[in-house]
């Protein structure tokens, strides 16, 4: 039994204890969640550690720490614990992402040794619906992409990918991390795509998914095809989906500069309820 204050990797054993703590937000920590329920706690399977911080005994708080080092229902304290492991580590991951407040109280403490970073979304607004919208007609040409269409989805990705990020997802190791997860998403059923002279127009995927909530993510309409109301129509199309054969929460988060999308989205019926922040390096 611990007994004080104190930071560890969890083990396998504890699954139910983290499921436990992911489940008191499940639609902010759906990411974290559906990685944890489809891999467990197993370092090599999770592609990363996951920490934990006890208080009294008890499992309060925890922190994914693999490609995105992520807080998860982090209290103060438990933010203090995890920026001083971090800071032992080093750095590893590619951004630090969660729940704004949470996050940026962790950035403030690792930025003097891992900074400066690429960039800081400080407010990415948390978007949530259970329904489907109202006067908006979902697009009937919007489906799952085949997997026989890797290389017309692809490009269309890497495209969204530098876009949002401002970094290609080829660089480094030539694209192949980022190759297979869309492949992972397309064999999935959980890429979708309304194509035109066998183009891509627009894409989106139902990203991380548990019973309780999943997140739409990877919305693009191609360049020439924007301005057309694509976005709103192709949105309520893969909403429908994500509804009916996913999950009852249906959540994304988006840049708050990016204000014609906060407009598109609240159209299809999603209302902010919390927000995130990354920092990117």
């Amino acid at each position: 039994m611990l007994t004080t204050t104190t930071t560890k990797v969890l083990e396998p054993a504890e699954l139910d204890d983290a499921l436990a703590v992911l489940n008191r937000d499940p639609v902010a920590n759906a990411f974290v969640a559906a990685r944890v329920q489809a891999a467990g706690l197993d370092p090599w399977r999770l592609g990363g550690e996951m920490w934990g911080w006890y208080s009294a005994g008890r499992l309060q708080s925890l922190c994914y720490a693999g490609a995105n080092l992520v807080p998860v229902c982090a209290t103060p304290a438990a933010v203090r614990a995890f920026a001083e492991r971090a800071r032992r580590s080093g750095r590893r991951c590619s951004s630090i992402v969660g729940p704004a407040g949470p996050t940026a109280a962790l950035w403030s403490l690792l930025e003097p040794s891992w900074g400066p970073a690429r960039e800081v979304r400080a407010r990415q607004p948390l978007m949530v619906t259970t329904t489907m919208p109202a006067g908006i007609t979902p697009d009937p040409l919007v489906r799952r992409v085949r997997k026989d269409e890797m290389d017309v989805i692809m490009p269309a990705c890497v495209a969204m990918f530098t876009e949002e990020v401002g970094v290609s997802p080829l660089a480094g190791d030539g694209g192949l991390i980022y190759q297979a997860r869309v492949a992972e998403l397309v064999g999935s059923g959980r890429s979708f795509a309304r194509f035109e002279n066998g183009q891509v127009v627009f894409k989106a995927e139902i990203g991380a998914a548990t019973a309780h909530a999943c997140q739409i993510q990877g919305v693009w309409v191609a360049p020439e095809y924007r301005g057309r109301g694509l976005s709103e129509t192709g949105m309520a199309a893969v909403l429908g989906y994500a509804l009916r054969e996913v999950a009852p929460v249906v959540s994304l988060y988006v840049n708050d500069f990016n204000l014609p999308a906060r407009a598109a989205y609240r159209r299809v019926g999603f209302q902010e309820v919390g927000a995130f922040m990354s920092v990117l390096f």
